[in-house]
């Protein structure tokens, strides 16, 4: 981003937020950025004595920056008593318009300083549990061997996670939020496709349905939820795209993906399971799909970053190959 635009979104968005007074808008721009990081920090920290100690100056410096940017600004930003102090409505609009154009300014930086660099440092990455496991880590190792001056710290989670909260490069995850926070970046990478499928010694003992109808005969594999109850399976409808959802005879609930997996090539009964799931079984034959007509897509795979490090080479390197990775991997 050029610095340029940055400094006329910068004037924009502080006009919208903060009236003009008297001639203070005819000042020189570079004017305009002193003390804001200091008002920043004192927003964050919620007093003079630790915002003074973490930018390393004295409270009274701190407090007199303060003074000056409101009376520059003609505007109170925050309110003060004797135990507290907080910010005003206009202190509140002005802190969140520096947040982004600070935001802003430093991805600016950030992509000058990137251009050419070789991807190095630690990166952190959060995966699925199971996906993540099978599908992903093996891409974030090759990833580490092709650039080995980059060190990734990989986590497993099943729970949406807010990657600016905890500190956190890059996300997958299967299923998600609709509207993703506007400080993320975000890419749709495909759907999981669920089959229907059970072991050849099932099947031989118990037959090979040919209908939705044919389960209610044969013993189900189910996946039991955290709250004891059991997933219904998902079916394909009559219209390209529609699904339906019900249940059939469950002899045995699992609460986890591989454990279905397991119970199933034991021939334990039918189930209902990712491709990216049971890839391998299929392959090997230890598992055979059965009604293909009624397999549906499942929950979309997205990947997630923080759009402020996006042009730091470690994250932007990482994004192209989980991009191009995994986009092979979810069907």
């Amino acid at each position: 981003m050029e610095f340029d635009s940055v400094y006329g979104c910068f004037l924009r968005s502080l006009r919208n937020q903060i009236p003009a007074t008297g001639e203070a808008w005819l000042m020189h721009p570079s004017e305009r950025l002193k003390g804001l990081d200091v008002f920043v920090c004192v927003a964050d920290a919620g007093s003079f004595t630790a915002a003074a100690e973490r930018l390393h100056l004295t409270a009274s410096a701190v407090g007199k920056s303060i003074a000056r940017l409101e009376d520059r600004l003609g505007r109170r930003l925050f309110h003060r008593t004797t135990r507290r102090m907080s910010l005003t409505d206009a202190g509140t609009a002005f802190h969140k318009t520096c947040i982004e154009v600070m935001a802003n300014l430093e991805e600016a930086e950030v992509s000058l300083r990137a251009e050419d660099a070789e991807p190095s440092g630690r990166v952190r990455i959060d995966l699925p549990a199971a996906f993540g496991r099978l599908q992903a880590l093996p891409i974030v190792l090759a990833f580490a061997q092709a650039h080995p001056l980059t060190r990734p710290h990989v986590s497993f989670s099943d729970r949406f996670i807010d990657p600016v909260d905890e500190g956190v490069d890059v996300i997958v995850r299967i299923g998600g939020p609709d509207i993703w926070p506007i400080t993320l970046g975000h890419r749709l990478l495909g759907n999981e496709r669920h089959v229907f499928c059970a072991a050849p010694t099932y099947l031989a003992a118990h037959g090979v349905p040919a209908t939705r109808r044919d389960l209610d005969m044969h013993r189900g594999i189910g996946y039991g939820r955290a709250d004891g109850s059991v997933s219904p399976w998902r079916f394909a409808g009559e219209r390209a795209g529609e699904v339906d959802y019900g249940t059939i005879p469950t002899q045995l609930v699992v609460g986890d993906g591989e454990g279905q997996v397991t119970a199933a090539v034991a021939g334990c009964g039918i189930t209902q399971l990712p491709t990216w799931l049971i890839r391998g079984h299929l392959e090997d034959g230890s598992l055979v799909e059965v009604l293909p007509h009624l397999a549906t897509e499942g929950l979309a795979l997205t990947l997630a970053w923080i759009k402020s490090r996006e042009a730091l080479p470690k994250v932007s390197a990482l994004l192209e190959a989980l991009t191009h990775g995994l986009t092979l991997r979810i069907r």
